[in-house]
């Protein structure tokens, strides 16, 4: 682990894998040339940089217990393309972890609820393990999955163990089904709707287009469960990492010191403002 010392200067770290998730998006396992970054907990971000080209904010998606660093990147600007189509042996430049984690230790004895839209199942993957891995601290474990089209999802190998082990339960659904897809189609308020849960003790962790957690939020809401026990992960534009830049703004909130993980309590009034 490092002194480290700047917390604006990069740590160069190796790709030691890369595996193809769906057809823009990634997941690159990185691990240090040198020094390691100090350990991180789910929910917390880092900051890749591709040389030459530029940096951005990217979730941690791989398991906090594992000595890789995994992040998922999907291919949608300049600077997520170059970090998406680096080769295994290249060398990115890392800054982090930075931000707010997902606080499982409060969740012990209770049940979690986690809804994840699109790529946003990235940004909860870190908790989905972390939560498998201690599964008796935790009571009724439930994952609920949306995704375009079926081609759309990410880790679909391991959707598929979590939905069969029987260690918890997985909810998935589409918004556009192909001809081979069977399952059920909807977006993800429809599965969370029928959930039968306990408001009283129950925790939930969403993440994905902010609409999809309004809504979420709200069937949530419905169902009895407090706002400050609804927690969403959000992204804004993330420049420094370190809540001197201001780019990440969100109302009174710097994302990269505040977040990303907010309770609604905090994020549902200024997610409801348009101009934020």
């Amino acid at each position: 682990m490092t002194d480290a010392a700047d917390p604006m200067v990069p740590t160069p770290y190796r790709v030691r894998d890369r595996t193809t998730e769906t057809h823009d998006s990634v997941t690159l396992s990185l691990v240090p040339v040198v020094v390691a970054l100090p350990h991180f907990v789910p929910g917390q971000f880092m900051m890749l940089a591709a040389a030459g080209v530029g940096e951005i904010a990217l979730s941690i998606s791989g398991d906090p217990a594992g000595r890789r660093l995994q992040h998922t990147v999907r291919a949608v600007g300049a600077v997520s393309s170059a970090i998406h189509d680096v080769p295994v042996g290249s060398v990115l430049g890392v800054r982090g972890p930075f931000g707010t984690g997902w606080d499982l230790g409060t969740c012990v004895g209770r049940d979690v609820v986690i809804v994840a839209g699109g790529a946003g199942l990235a940004a909860v993957r870190s908790a989905v393990l972390t939560l498998r891995s201690a599964r008796a601290d935790y009571r009724r474990v439930v994952l609920v999955v949306g995704a375009r089209d079926p081609a759309e999802f990410l880790f679909r190998d391991e959707l598929k163990v979590w939905a069969t082990d029987g260690s918890i339960e997985v909810e998935v659904t589409v918004d556009q089904p192909s001809s081979d897809w069977d399952g059920p189609v909807g977006f993800v308020t429809e599965p969370l709707g029928r959930l039968d849960l306990d408001p009283g003790r129950t925790t939930a962790l969403m993440c994905g287009p902010e609409p999809m957690m309004r809504f979420a939020a709200r069937v949530l809401v419905g169902k009895g469960i407090p706002a400050s026990d609804i927690r969403v992960s959000l992204e804004r534009n993330m420049q420094c990492g370190t809540a001197l830049c201001g780019h990440c703004q969100l109302g009174e909130l710097l994302l990269c010191r505040d977040g990303p993980v907010v309770d609604y309590a905090v994020a549902g009034p200024l997610l409801h403002v348009r101009e934020l």
